[in-house]
């Protein structure tokens, strides 16, 4: 009796803390699972069918992904998504007599409209599943790496097999739970997409880094995007040719916003969760590779904020990849912070004690299921004891950026003989050009100080590996004289002799063979060289390691089923995914309550003339004349700048159309609040809070600020 006890206490501790992080109604739904949702009685005023039905033309034809999330908002093809989201074309486009960062962009009309290089945009046509076509390769005695590799070449050939029969189109077969269930997804691509306005950068990342994760905000972190296509309608490369594409449905925006309470959803495709993984990959996150990630981070960006001291050129170079790295850092301190002060590692551990309660409770499961977690445990100790080793290989490929170009050329070479389904992704014909383009665009911000000093910081790093995970290339470096001096040494040679970062060299790399890019004699050809037989070795390692990972994964969420007698929602994984909630403060200690609606007299008491809090003088005179057209809120008679809710989102939610009970535009989401970090191993009713750009603050910016009332009119906003 006190076993059974015991067991039906961990059932409804476990069920109870499940129910928390896994069954609460914000979670991110996949977009086939929301009428289970039963949204109408939570405060939704249209149909569900109107957000997606498979014969219907709904809502879900409005969300776009531009690397983030974005929405159409009008019939020709206008996107609006966030400042960040943007930031790199942006900053790609920007010099120092045309700085578009710090002032921002403004096309008068559309003829005005530049080129967003680098960005491309997709929308979800169709998905179903095809779990069982993908698992049908799986053989019994074969072994990690052959799993691995079998599924992802069936992967690859029902990708290939898609396309030809949807030319124009791109497929995707995306992993939904781990060696379980596959689902292919098929979207329109569209490859011209261009600048419409970006917002000043004292508007759009008002705040900077100082106020990003956190609650109160003032940011104004929107900017205006418009696709287009061929005269044909098909998806067409940048031309003066090309017309504005004509999206199937575009969301009406509501220039009255919303209150708190109100009901409010999002569609987005959020990055990555981890709510399922076991115990032991939490402690290897929350110890090992987020300490590590925020330390290097922080290292690189301290580096570049120093190089660009004093020089905007140089400084416009370094911008967007400190965004980049600064954002990261940022989000897991705040992950490492929240994962100690709740717990969530010793709440994991209690769960999955319950649960081998469970398991041993019956003979049958026990055979089957006995040593399962300990088994999933052994996996991540051996990318615990290894996983200082396999950073610094990582980081060693692709930090600096000729190393990166380095090792890409020459993996190429050896991929790009092989037969196309057999390629690693990156290399395979339908993605080879968007590999090369990245690296271009990378080289446009090559600055040789900064990337010397990058891998002379990394490879000095590597020498401090333990003996036997020495890495080889490093080690023929230094054999004959110090670390330091044989680095620094190497370092100057290699960047005196190399002719990577001549963008007609790089472009020419890409069509020779191995031995013609070994003819070359470039140094950084010759240490990607030196590097790959290491690479390939943990390759192969990581694909067994995940090959059976994968296999018992797959036995835990059946176990797991069978103990709750319920489904799961799957970790986000970039796929299109609904959540919904109310406008919400919340308490984030002792006797403070954050509002849930920000106003512009936040921001003129946040301004201090300097960055990041440099308000331009035109929104302090239009502050003064209470100049806010239509858009001032009703009760305070002051402008919203941003709101905060209490829905379910992730990275990659950047840019996610936050909107009303009807279903219209009312934010545009941006950020999470500093306890909600944590939201990719756990949601909670109490701390979870994300935070969007009010569209009434969008709009008198776009209006009174940028004097783009075309854009207003375009949206169909009343005057």
């Amino acid at each position: 009796m006190k076993k059974r006890g015991l067991i039906a206490f961990f059932l409804v501790t476990f069920f109870a803390l499940l129910t928390q992080i896994y069954f609460a109604d914000e979670g991110m739904w996949p977009i086939s699972e929301i009428h289970k949702l039963n949204l109408n009685a939570k405060g939704l005023e249209i149909s569900p069918d109107e957000i997606f039905s498979p014969s219907d033309l709904s809502l879900i034809y409005a969300v776009v992904q531009v690397g983030a999330t974005g929405s159409f908002v009008s019939p020709d093809g206008l996107i609006i998504t966030n400042h960040h989201v943007a930031y790199r074309p942006v900053q790609a486009a920007s010099t120092k007599e045309h700085d578009y960062v710090k002032h921002g962009f403004l096309a008068k009309d559309r003829s005005e409209e530049i080129p967003a290089r680098g960005m491309t945009a997709r929308i979800t046509e169709s998905f179903r599943d095809v779990s069982g076509e993908v698992l049908s390769v799986l053989k019994e005695g074969m072994d990690r790496v052959e799993r691995t590799k079998a599924i992802e070449k069936r992967k690859k050939e029902i990708v290939a097999r898609t396309e030809k029969t949807n030319p124009g189109k791109r497929a995707e077969v995306s992993e939904m739970f781990s060696g379980k269930s596959y689902v292919l997804f098929l979207y329109t691509h569209l490859k011209d997409i261009r600048l419409v306005y970006v917002p000043p950068r004292s508007i759009g990342e008002f705040g900077g880094d100082v106020d990003n994760w956190m609650w109160p905000r003032h940011t104004g972190d929107f900017s205006f995007l418009r696709a287009y296509v061929a005269p044909d309608g098909s998806p067409a490369d940048h031309s003066l040719k090309n017309v504005p594409f004509r999206p199937k449905r575009f969301f009406q925006v509501n220039a009255n916003g919303v209150n708190e309470g109100d009901f409010v959803f999002m569609l987005g495709y959020p990055g990555r969760t981890y709510r399922h993984q076991t115990s032991h990959f939490w402690a290897y996150d929350e110890e090992v590779r987020m300490p590590y990630v925020v330390d290097w981070y922080g290292w690189q960006i301290a580096l570049m904020e120093k190089m660009g001291e004093g020089d905007r050129e140089i400084a416009l170079k370094h911008l967007s990849r400190i965004k980049g790295l600064s954002n990261t850092m940022k989000n897991y301190q705040g992950k490492l912070k929240g994962m100690k002060r709740l717990g969530l590692v010793k709440t994991k551990k209690e769960q999955e004690k319950a649960l081998q309660e469970y398991i041993l409770a019956d003979k049958d499961r026990t055979e089957r299921y006995g040593d399962l977690i300990k088994k999933m445990g052994d996996i991540v100790e051996d990318m615990r004891e290894r996983a200082e080793y396999e950073l610094i290989l990582n980081y060693l490929g692709r930090s600096a950026l000729l190393t990166s170009l380095g090792c890409t050329a020459y993996e190429a070479s050896i991929e790009r003989a092989k037969p196309d389904l057999e390629r690693e992704s990156a290399y395979m014909d339908r993605n080879f050009s968007r590999t090369k383009q990245r690296l271009f665009l990378s080289l446009r911000n090559y600055y040789e100080p900064t990337d010397k000093a990058i891998l002379k910081e990394m490879l000095q790093r590597a020498t401090h590996l333990p003996e036997e995970l020495q890495i080889p290339a490093v080690t023929a470096i230094i054999k004959d004289k110090g670390p330091k001096e044989t680095i620094e040494t190497f370092i100057e040679d290699a960047y005196s002799r190399t002719k990577l970062n001549d963008e007609a060299v790089l472009k020419n790399v890409f069509t020779k063979s191995t031995e013609e890019l070994m003819n070359m004699k470039d140094p950084f050809i010759q240490l990607a060289a030196d590097l790959y037989p290491t690479n390939l070795l943990k390759k192969e390692a990581d694909k067994a390691r995940k090959g059976l990972y994968d296999q018992l994964y797959a036995q835990l969420l059946d176990v797991k089923q069978e103990f709750l007698k319920t489904d799961f929602i799957p970790d986000a994984n970039r796929t299109l995914r609904l959540t919904f909630g109310r406008i919400r403060g919340y308490r984030p200690m002792d006797a403070v309550y954050y509002k849930p609606v920000t106003t512009l007299d936040g921001v003129l008491e946040k301004s201090t003339g300097e960055e990041p809090f440099d308000t331009p003088e035109k929104i302090f005179a239009l502050y003064k004349a209470k100049d806010f057209g239509r858009f001032a809120h009703p009760d305070s008679k002051s402008l919203p700048v941003c709101i905060l809710y209490d829905m379910d989102t992730t990275g990659g939610n950047s840019g996610s159309p936050v909107l009303d009970a009807c279903g219209q535009l009312v934010g545009v989401n941006f950020d999470r609040a500093w306890e909600a970090t944590i939201n990719d191993y756990a949601w909670s009713a109490s701390y979870s809070r994300s935070i969007g750009v009010d569209i009434r603050y969008v709009l008198w910016v776009t209006q009174k600020y940028g004097g783009v009332d075309y854009l207003l009119k375009e949206m169909g906003i009343p005057e």
